[in-house]
């Protein structure tokens, strides 16, 4: 949450039958060319049906990623997310192979989109296309989300601590609003509520006054069907959905309302009008990532809020409940002593889980994140382990292997954020000459993006890569019902496993040993398209082994079809990045796939020992 915020080594494997070295091939050594028709299922539209992201195959569709970039929320680079072309390519072509990622949240900006009231700034529109473009062609998704914090930087003077993002000049001067103060504010998010000029504008912009919102709408329509006409049919195909509006928040009540009232008042109606916009724009078959009152979710009792789009109804498959997470008690730096440990978020992100649910759709966490400098930086390998592992699953490590029917959905979630130029920004904040900021990111002290780019102009990541660069269900044939991944990330040379296998599976703790492993169990559904696991660039294909009731193998082969049920293919893109293809043929069937890096030639005869056990374990529990 903002109030408390201050916020790929290019893998290129050769993908052949039964590989036996480990390392890296040669640069110029090239994939084998897959048989016609076997990526036949990659670029399908997403769709939300049954509570799920689907595909164009009905597989179950977990969204993984970053947001992509709080550059936008910076002048330097005129609110786009990169200086150029070129370093969208670099950047899209590095979160593959460095970051793990499927998706991409693509900040934009209100005041660059339409700088002049009622004039639109297709220059602005035709860059954006190009450097979103550079994602969807490396496979990524995309998901665009007009961004704010603060409602804009013009309502900051020159001198002041803190900077917004945005609305264009012309929406805050129309206002005439108090000067900005703070008051005794330790972090910037709580302009949020103490700033009078930042919650009069907010309050003017919910209520359309100086008709503050039709603007918005009109520059959000206009910037969608810029994008529906500009990108090729195959590339709208893989943009996921649009983000309308970035930590939605009142700014006052009026008389009598409360957090819940002024979302069914005042905030769902605002989703369903943006909602009709998208439709006029081309996007009738793409959701609405629509975000809550932004404190609704908060971990402080202080701030929690009622909401939650609770009055909405049933949002169905043109929406999505999108919502952020960050833990405001491990980033005070007072009000949590100590590290995230096992299970830490089990409860929050259940929370985000049970209310989808009950909305009838399926749930995004579009940001999470922890500040990677400052006092509470020891924090971020723990708070940020904790977070994915309750993306992965609804229990904590300890109980996941005795109960994990209870597992639930996996979670689709974006981490806050993925900026090149952390570091080495020249952002004039506020437009003031006097005030350059280089550091982090360049916003409000925050420091939060995993990469950088180093003295070689390369892409590196500034968190360990076991952490982002994960093990996840990026497609199911069928439905997910239960997941984990044992990362074994580092909180400095201390190695956190949460989730060891127990000691009565032996034969499976044999083969995992000390390395990282993930267990999907699923139910077969009636397409013809495989599961697919991303595999990290930890997993080699040659040391990878794979345990199913599918088929046991250890450096798995190319895929060539249904006569491979069990096999490894590249990720989209030519990152390098590679998935794992689990191909089953029936439909309602419990399957399970256990993923190790762990193992060093394993004997037939554990892999067919652990093969039992893990089928004992499965029926036992599904």
């Amino acid at each position: 949450m903002p109030n408390f915020r201050v916020r790929l080594l290019v893998v290129l494997v050769v993908l052949c039958g039964f590989l036996t070295v480990a390392g890296l091939p040669p640069a110029t050594a090239a994939t084998p060319a897959l048989p016609a028709g076997s990526l036949w299922f990659d670029g399908a539209p997403l769709t939300v049906q049954g509570g799920r992201f689907t595909d164009g195959q009905g597989r179950e569709i977990v969204l993984r990623g970053y947001n992509v970039s709080g550059e936008t929320k910076l002048e330097e680079n005129g609110g786009l997310p990169f200086a150029s072309v070129a370093d969208a390519g670099k950047s899209a072509s590095a979160l593959r192979a460095l970051g793990g990622a499927n998706t991409v949240r693509f900040l934009l900006s209100w005041a660059h989109a339409e700088p002049v009231r009622g004039q639109v700034d297709t220059g602005y529109l035709a860059a954006v296309t190009e450097q979103m473009r550079a994602f969807l062609d490396a496979g990524i998704r995309v998901f665009p989300d007009f961004h704010q914090d603060l409602y804009s930087r013009y309502l900051f003077n020159s001198g002041s601590w803190y900077t917004g993002d945005g609305a264009p000049k012309w929406a805050a001067d129309a206002g005439g609003y108090p000067a900005e103060s703070c008051g005794i504010c330790l972090f910037w998010g709580q302009n949020i509520t103490q700033n009078a000029a930042v919650q009069k504008a907010q309050y003017d912009f919910w209520h359309n006054t100086y008709g503050l919102q039709d603007a918005f709408l009109a520059t959000a329509q206009s910037a969608m069907a810029y994008l529906r006409q500009h990108l090729s049919g195959a590339e709208f195909a893989q943009i996921a959905g649009f983000d309308p509006y970035n930590e939605p928040y009142a700014g006052s009540y009026d008389s009598g309302q409360s957090s819940r009232t002024w979302e069914k008042d005042l905030l769902w109606p605002f989703y369903e009008k943006f909602r009709t916009r998208m439709d006029a724009a081309g996007w009738q078959d793409k959701p609405a990532f629509v975000e809550p009152n932004l404190f609704w979710n908060a971990d402080i009792s202080t701030q929690k809020q009622q909401g939650g789009l609770l009055d909405a109804g049933a949002l169905g498959p043109g929406y999505v409940f999108n919502t952020h997470f960050y833990d405001q008690k491990a980033i005070s730096g007072i009000l949590m002593w100590g590290k995230a440990a096992d299970g830490q978020y089990a409860s929050d992100f259940a929370t985000v889980r049970d209310r989808a649910a009950t909305a009838g759709t399926t749930a995004m966490a579009s940001e999470f994140g922890h500040p990677l400098s400052g006092t509470v930086s020891d924090k971020a390998p723990t708070v940020l382990k904790a977070m994915y592992q309750a993306l992965d699953s609804r229990l904590p490590g300890a109980g996941w292997w005795s109960d994990p029917a209870a597992s639930g959905p996996v979670l689709s979630g974006t981490q806050w954020q993925w900026d090149l130029y952390n570091g080495r920004h020249h952002e004039l904040m506020n437009g003031n000459p006097g005030k350059v900021l280089t550091s982090g990111d360049a916003w409000n002290d925050e420091d939060l993006s995993a990469v950088r780019l180093d003295d070689s102009g390369n892409v590196t990541l500034r968190q360990d890569a076991r952490l982002l660069d994960r093990l996840y269900p990026s497609a199911t044939a069928g439905t997910a019902l239960a997941f984990t991944y044992e990362d074994r990330s580092r909180d400095g040379s201390t190695t956190l496993t949460w989730n060891p296998v127990p000691s009565s599976l032996p034969d499976v703790a044999k083969l995992v040993g000390s390395g990282q492993y993930g267990l999907l169990v699923w139910r077969s559904g009636d397409g013809t398209a495989p599961t697919e696991l991303h595999l990290p660039a930890s997993f080699p294909t040659a040391s990878t082994t794979v345990v199913s009731d599918l088929g046991t193998a250890y450096g798995p082969p190319a895929y060539t079809g249904a006569a491979t049920p069990v096999a490894v293919a590249p990720e989209p893109g030519g990152a390098g990045s590679r998935r794992l293809l689990l191909t089953d043929a029936d439909s309602g069937s419990p399957h399970f796939a256990l993923v190790t890096n762990g193992a060093t030639a394993p004997s037939a005869d554990l892999l067919s020992a652990a093969r039992s056990e893990l089928a004992a374990w499965a029926a036992a529990h599904f």
